[in-house]
């Protein structure tokens, strides 16, 4: 009994700790963007803010247009989750049910294709871009994230569509229903799980993303939130480390609500991919 009380222990002893290191980098970014000049200039930092002030969020709405770059970039992250999706949640269908030498190459191309480097792909994409006049165009923008989040997206997908019995789906096609009946009525919503932890990740990366939002985005009006902080960094690299942070604390809110919405689903959503592979 003690052996087992003490291994206990060390298990929660170890998620405890495991859980403090994921969460330092956000408390100490929190406690960064409330800190006055003063405190962040001492040679040893403080981890509470002995005279918390919002003068740091207050210059960083008045530095930077952030909530117009926020706008763009939840409008361009939504887009790209939703399309990725809608076109994921079919494809991967098709792999899954349809286990071919095509589908098994197509699935490989998948898994290598996340390889690629964003410098190996931007000039040529941006070639194609400029030919379908959507350089400087959030549009072009969420074509690009589609296009990069549906390799993963759709992999991921494979195997929750491959968790789900096919004798239901055998017993929907004997009641009459067709293909894309069944996908509809019968697969998508036992995919619901898995359906949300994919369109977090497109969002998420859709929304943290800075290299192509840089290159192809050059009017300051349409530029993403991610480029926008980025302008709190000088030519010399010297950081406002105050408004910085307070900007990015108010960048990760959206990530960290849309996860706290779907984080019942995500949970459910990972125990159902690894059920079958």
């Amino acid at each position: 009994m003690r052996t087992r009380r003490s291994a206990r222990a060390g298990q929660y002893a170890a998620l405890l700790a495991y859980l403090v290191f994921l969460a330092f980098p956000f408390l100490w970014l929190l406690s960064t963007a409330f800190k006055p000049p003063r405190e962040l200039a001492r040679l040893h930092p403080t981890w509470i803010p002995r005279d918390p002030t919002l003068a740091n969020f207050r210059q960083a709405f008045d530095e930077q247009p952030l909530l117009r770059a926020a706008f763009t970039s939840l409008l361009v992250a939504l887009a790209a989750a939703l399309i990725a999706v809608c076109l994921a949640t079919p494809m991967a269908y098709v792999l899954a049910r349809h286990r071919t030498r095509l589908g098994r190459a197509a699935s490989g191309w998948v898994v290598v294709s996340q390889a690629f480097p964003f410098a190996l792909v931007i000039i040529p994409l941006f070639l194609v871009l400029r030919r379908l006049r959507l350089v400087d165009s959030p549009g072009g923008l969420v074509m690009v994230y589609v296009v990069w989040a549906l390799p993963f997206a759709l992999w991921l997908l494979t195997g929750y569509v491959r968790a789900v019995p096919v004798e239901l789906e055998e017993a929907a096609a004997v009641d009459g229903a067709g293909r894309l009946r069944i996908l509809v009525s019968v697969t998508a919503p036992l995919l619901a799980p898995g359906i949300a932890a994919t369109a977090l990740f497109a969002f998420v990366t859709a929304w943290n993303e800075f290299f192509f939002a840089l290159v192809l985005l050059k009017s300051p009006e349409k530029q993403t939130l991610p480029v926008v902080l980025s302008h709190f960094v000088g030519a010399e690299g010297v950081a406002d480390l105050g408004p910085l942070a307070a900007a990015s604390v108010l960048a990760t809110i959206p990530s960290l609500l849309l996860f706290a919405l779907l984080q019942r689903r995500i949970a459910s959503g990972l125990l159902a991919g690894a059920v079958r592979g």
